[in-house]
């Protein structure tokens, strides 16, 4: 076997280095990329909290709104028929937004149509291409 000359020894020392360096990188990358995801965990859970209070605050607002709105009708007509035409104007306008809903529902595809149908003919256009040659 013949001694490695200095050419060969410094490449294959500069081969070493680079995968050594290279896994470094990867590492640090990989280490900074979860200290990043961690921090956004964080901010992500305190705001799903903090938002998670203020549906709470609205839910009892809306509940309040609607408790006036029995007591001012209980004004002219008996309690009891107040809450009762409360609550059909409650029912009535979760009647309605199911509707608008199911009719948004109905609209939704499965798949993402207009993104296949580009897809298809950029295919189509990439092998026109490659038999005009």
């Amino acid at each position: 076997m013949q001694p490695k000359s200095d050419a060969d020894a410094s490449i294959g020392d500069l081969v070493a280095q680079l995968s050594e360096q290279t896994s470094r990188l990867v590492r640090d990358e990989m280490r900074l990329a979860q200290r990043e995801f961690t921090e956004s965990a964080k901010h992500a859970g305190r705001g799903a909290g903090i938002i998670s209070a203020a549906g709470i605050a609205a839910m009892f607002g809306v509940a309040s709104v609607v408790a006036a709105a029995i007591a001012a009708l209980a004004l002219a007509v008996p309690v009891w028929a107040a809450a009762l035409i409360v609550a059909a104007v409650l029912f009535l306008v979760a009647g309605v937004a199911g509707l608008v809903s199911k009719k948004q529902f109905e609209q939704v595809s499965p798949t993402p149509e207009r993104t296949v149908a580009n897809v298809k003919q950029d295919i189509d256009e990439v092998k026109g291409a490659r038999h005009d040659r």
